[in-house]
């Protein structure tokens, strides 16, 4: 497996179908192992959160997704062969898991979102085992109680999977707290995948993902909200680029 150094983490150098080879191969193994897929947001949070960067460091498989992820790796002269968003990569996962008889729980969305997304995963791929869903309550990482009753619903459970839709970087602090206390062989955080796939959130037209402009369709969707996230990533992204860039000149 190619993985490549990308600013301040690495990258997988996968396409989509050797992305699915990997995690089939990692759910086979031994142990517990987890995914994560940056994008521009991650690459700008992991130079501030020291723990959200310790759990990159340990995931056992990279993902790229985000256009503009690809652009600057050719700007930098080490290409990422294929965006490989989390929207596209767990549908595909899922058939996967449907092929091979492997189960998947969902915990997160609001109430009753996976639920309904998990109708319509299996209404595509036919097999698909769905071990469970739940939707905590707001904050219910700090509280114990709350904590323990997850625990036991994976547990009694037995998924192969834990995809949650808590939030970056929530949702890849909470599986890697928490997956081998679980016994789960593969987790995954799958930010607004559920929503798309309950048909509560719309995508992007294929074309304006494919040609990068998928958070100028998202702005439209959730103005308050994303107009100053995604501001804040460009200003902040430029000067970080810069960083890593220097870095690889003087290592060269």
């Amino acid at each position: 497996m190619a993985r490549i150094r990308f600013l301040n983490t690495f990258i997988d150098n996968l396409t989509m179908q050797e992305a699915i080879d990997e995690t089939a191969r990692l759910m086979s193994k031994e142990g517990c192992s987890y995914i994560v897929t940056p994008n521009l947001d991650h690459i700008v949070m992991l130079e501030e959160d020291l723990e959200f960067a310790e759990t990159y460091a340990n995931a056992d498989l990279i993902l790229a997704d985000g256009k503009p992820l690809i652009w600057i790796s050719k700007i930098l002269k080490n290409p990422i062969k294929e965006k490989i968003s989390g929207s596209d990569f767990f549908p595909q996962m899922c058939k996967m898991c449907a092929e091979q008889g492997f189960s998947v729980f969902i915990l997160g969305a609001a109430e009753g979102v996976a639920d309904t997304a998990a109708k319509k995963l299996c209404g595509k791929y036919n097999g698909l085992k769905i071990a469970g869903t739940y939707s905590p309550p707001f904050g219910f990482e700090k509280d114990e109680k709350e904590l323990k009753k997850i625990e036991n619903f994976i547990i009694s459970a037995k998924p192969d999977v834990l995809a949650v839709s808590l939030g970056s970087p929530k949702g890849e602090k909470f599986v890697y707290r928490h997956l081998k206390k679980y016994g789960v062989s593969l987790g995954i955080s799958i930010g607004a995948t559920i929503d798309f796939e309950a048909g509560n959130v719309k995508r992007a037209p294929k074309w304006m993902a494919n040609n990068g402009l998928e958070w100028l369709f998202r702005i439209t969707q959730d103005p308050k909200r994303l107009i100053k996230r995604y501001w804040n990533d460009m200003v902040k992204i430029i000067p970080i680029v810069w960083k890593y860039s220097r870095r690889e000149e003087v290592s060269a």
